[in-house]
């Protein structure tokens, strides 16, 4: 069995919470397929099979599209909710299920409204001014694989493991790779959103 090289010195990255994040590299399986015409499920597993975090949501929405992310026992860990009318694609991210502004977490949005590389910046909610960006997201031209940087550090890698049949089924993998005490519940939070706003791309 795979033993993880354990770094105790590493400091933790917990947006979410220290429960996601853990003092070795993590790698991680995460499968999003469409069930019926409107409904979609996000499974995401460890390196073993194993169920940590799922996802669901409707494919359409007249107004705006909100995601739930909950533990294998159903519990809601992230609400994730567009924003209405927003030139950058804007999404904000909250505690749980709620949607009150004393819950959000963090806001996603692309880096400017008209972009030729597919790039978002993240804001926590202490970030006040909202002048500087806490991370960053670099995608890739040809896909949906993409890294996220806090800083120049590298926290995080998502590559898309694409096969043309399970496309047409409305099925879409990808590994995550998620650096030594970064949360990886954040991490499969920006690859959702990055899917939701560059699925289609």
């Amino acid at each position: 069995m795979f033993k993880p090289e354990i770094n105790f010195q590493v400091p933790l990255v917990p947006i979410v919470g220290d429960d996601f994040c853990f003092p070795y590299l993590v790698n991680l399986n995460v499968k999003k397929k469409i069930l019926g015409i409107s409904h979609i499920n996000i499974d995401v597993l460890d390196d073993i099979g194993i169920s940590l975090l799922q996802g669901n949501g409707k494919v359409w929405h007249l107004r705006k599209k909100k995601r739930i992310i909950c533990d294998p026992a159903g519990l809601p860990i992230l609400t994730l909710r567009e924003k209405s009318l927003s030139w950058h694609n804007t999404w904000k991210v909250y505690r749980a299920g709620s949607s009150d502004r004393n819950d959000l977490l963090y806001t996603v949005k692309r880096s400017s409204p008209i972009q030729m590389k597919m790039q978002l910046d993240v804001f926590l909610a202490s970030n006040i001014s909202g002048e500087m960006c806490d991370f960053h997201v670099k995608g890739a031209y040809t896909n949906q694989s993409f890294k996220v940087y806090k800083g120049d550090t590298l926290i995080a890698e998502v590559k898309e493991k694409f096969k043309l049949g399970s496309f047409f089924k409305g099925k879409e993998n990808f590994d995550l790779r998620v650096y030594p005490g970064v949360d990886y519940a954040f991490i499969v939070s920006i690859l959702i959103i990055y899917n939701e706003i560059y699925g289609e791309s």
